[in-house]
């Protein structure tokens, strides 16, 4: 059986991938995400990814397969990875509240056996609720948003603060689930063949 390689900490990716059957391994590139600069975000999610999936994969034996994915939010013409600190936070709250942002989630699939690679990038619509300040003060100070791509998670504490979503829910928490099918199947392997024996 292959093992699939999950190039990030995120533990939302790795509940994501549980959840449908598969047990990751987690290796952390280490990769600096400051380094990719553009003003399309959908080039700094697949840039992203492809650096953390081949950084992970010059360390692994060959047969793996390693994931690697990045997530940024499109909002009011810019590209937002993950907030500065609190007071960053804070401002792109006050600002996308009521409003609607795109989070974009790029994929790179490697299959280790082959050196082959798989790609996409996967963009899903998101509103937010008009929150006041009090429940962005909140939110803040639970130090979850610092963490994550424009300071919002939709699986979290956050969660009745997203209204509603255009698009996959998989690519608002970090990792498409159909996404990664395609790309499996791209290079000639079914997602079965990666779920964890059955007792």
């Amino acid at each position: 059986m292959k093992r699939l390689i999950l190039a990030s900490a995120s533990p939302a990716r790795r509940n994501l991938l549980t959840q449908a059957g598969i047990d990751p391994d987690i290796v952390v590139s280490g990769v600096d995400e400051s380094q990719v600069d553009s003003p399309d975000p959908g080039v700094v999610a697949g840039t992203l990814a492809g650096l953390k999936a081949w950084a992970v994969a010059g360390t692994r034996p060959p047969g793996d397969l390693v994931l690697g994915c990045d997530s940024v939010l499109e909002f009011d013409g810019r590209v937002l990875g993950k907030p500065d600190d609190a007071a960053d936070a804070t401002a792109r709250w006050r600002a996308m509240r009521g409003k609607q942002g795109v989070l974009h989630t790029g994929h790179c699939l490697i299959d280790l056996a082959t050196g082959s690679a798989a790609r996409r990038t996967t963009s899903t619509v998101v509103h937010f609720a008009d929150v006041d300040d009090a429940e962005i003060a909140a939110y803040v100070a639970t130090g979850e948003p610092l963490a994550v791509a424009g300071a919002f998670t939709i699986d979290g504490m956050c969660a009745p603060f997203v209204e509603r979503i255009e698009g996959d829910h998989g690519t608002v928490v970090g990792l498409s689930m159909p996404t990664l099918r395609l790309l499996l199947s791209e290079l000639g392997v079914r997602i079965q063949d990666l779920w964890r024996p059955q007792s």
